[in-house]
């Protein structure tokens, strides 16, 4: 990884650590997924609301290190608006972009300020952090309406 784009992603992820975008209970929502990694401790539990197969709003709430906070934030942040569909190759191309060699080339949607994790892929340890909430929205996808 070049040294702006890893100086970049110490940026982002600060960023989103300290002040996270959309963290908050939705209590409209009509999907809900939790996260549990029980070899660090980190939670999350994720809030949708879809409209006409539609992502209208995500938020989360949790507790968790920077890089799971912030990947989190990022992710209800590029969700709006996304369809249902969209939503899952996204979660398919984050989770390509954090655990595949460097040299290979990725496919699927833009990922945007996503792309800044691909820092992770030099910290294994770190991948299950970074996918958390990837792996609730997953859940909460799956779900078909109010819980």
């Amino acid at each position: 990884m070049s040294a702006d784009l890893r100086e970049l992603y110490q940026e982002v992820i600060l960023d989103h650590h300290l002040r996270p975008r959309n963290f908050a209970a939705l209590p409209d929502a009509d999907r809900v997924a939790e996260g549990y990694n029980p070899l660090c401790g980190d939670r999350v539990k994720l809030f949708l609301r879809v409209e006409d197969d539609v992502i209208v709003e995500a938020t989360f709430q949790g507790a968790g290190c920077a890089i799971s906070t912030a990947s989190a934030s990022v992710m209800t942040e590029a969700l709006a608006g996304r369809s249902v569909a969209e939503a899952e190759a996204l979660a398919d191309a984050f989770q390509a972009l954090v655990t595949r060699p460097e040299e290979a080339p990725g496919e699927g949607p833009d990922l945007g300020k996503l792309e800044v994790f691909a820092g992770v892929r030099d910290y294994p340890v770190r991948i299950k952090c970074a996918t958390l909430a990837w792996h609730a929205l997953r859940a909460a996808l799956a779900q078909e309406g109010a819980e």
